[in-house]
């Protein structure tokens, strides 16, 4: 997620559940209705405090821009009342399943970007005692689970994991924190920080059983981590050193062995490591690398990594508003 015109390759405007758009319509329009990010403008005070403002909109492959007017871009906090920020909004790694905050009454929801009908989630999912302030959402790489994690400090909640489809509730250990899923969705990855200051991995199949593992400072210091399908294979993305022109490298690390390999430079800037990645079914290392300066444009750069050789191809890119309040990325 990132805080701070519209660019010239969005080509049209939609509105997703309301305007312009019957639900289902967005799909019959586009060959390619998956959704690369959403942002939501920035609005100012009296005081030059910056809030969100105005609707969700959609960044779409194929260059649309389409509105999501029934996203809320504020929150709610423990006893109910707004607050005017938002970070409660979540794409699938595919582009193709959204979730959000209902903006009539704060209820989570889960809903095809092509549009539809949205599923809401069990109230059980901001129990209560929580607001929305409090949570992080993540859905897995199609869209059909969610995990809902609680900021309390300290932890008394565990974290949720969601079945879309049915509403079925399972939880990780208490304690754990959310660090992604694997690539074909059957795992979540999680952190646990221990109180001899080392950091504890964990991948648990979401059918039953876990690997753990903690591991080397290099590993456990890492911007940048992503579950490979086979649910024990971690890429692990270091930044490198802008001052010593050192760029940053990519190594898999077996949670189940204990290996980490030399990895390999990446042809990126020194100090900039992808800041976002994940592994496609298929086995490919897909990352993002965004610039996100105040004022400007945003721009993001879609990226398939080797993790052998450090090979790096460009997918895509695209631009967001330099008027963005905050923006999510699709598998973020």
């Amino acid at each position: 997620m990132r805080h701070p015109s519209a660019t010239a390759a969005l080509l049209a405007s939609a509105v997703i559940g309301g305007l312009g758009l019957v639900p289902g319509a967005a799909h019959a329009q586009s060959q390619s209705p998956e959704a690369r990010a959403a942002w939501v403008k920035a609005c100012s005070h009296k005081n030059d405090l910056d809030y969100p403002c105005g609707h969700w909109q959609l960044i779409m492959r194929d260059g649309r821009k389409v509105a999501v007017p029934g996203a809320a871009t504020s929150q709610i906090e423990a006893k109910g009342n707004e607050v005017h920020d938002t970070n409660t909004f979540a794409i699938s790694a595919d582009g193709r399943v959204m979730a959000y905050e209902r903006k009539s009454d704060h209820r989570l929801v889960v809903q095809p970007v092509a549009g539809g009908p949205a599923r809401t989630l069990p109230k059980a999912a901001v129990p209560k005692g929580f607001g929305t302030s409090d949570i992080g959402v993540y859905l897995s790489p199609n869209g059909d689970t969610v995990v809902i994690d609680y900021g309390d400090e300290p932890v008394r909640l565990p974290a949720k994991v969601i079945t879309v489809a049915t509403g079925k509730i399972a939880t990780l250990p208490r304690g754990e924190g959310m660090a992604g899923f694997s690539g074909d969705g059957d795992e979540v990855l999680t952190r646990r920080y221990l109180s001899d200051n080392t950091l504890r991995l964990s991948a648990h199949r979401l059918g039953g059983g876990s690997i753990k593992a903690t591991p080397p400072q290099l590993v456990a210091n890492a911007p940048t981590l992503a579950l490979a399908p086979d649910g024990r294979t971690v890429a692990v993305f270091t930044a490198g050193n802008a001052d010593t022109k050192k760029r940053p490298r990519v190594r898999t690390y077996d949670l189940q062995t204990g290996q980490l390999t030399g990895g390999a430079d990446l042809p990126l800037a020194p100090g900039v490591p992808p800041d976002l990645a994940w592994w496609g079914a298929d086995g490919v290392l897909h990352a993002t690398l965004g610039s996100d300066d105040v004022g400007e444009p945003a721009v993001i750069r879609e990226l398939t990594v080797d993790p052998d050789s450090g090979a790096v191809k460009q997918t895509g890119r695209y631009t967001i508003s330099k008027t963005r309040f905050l923006y999510v990325k699709a598998g973020e």
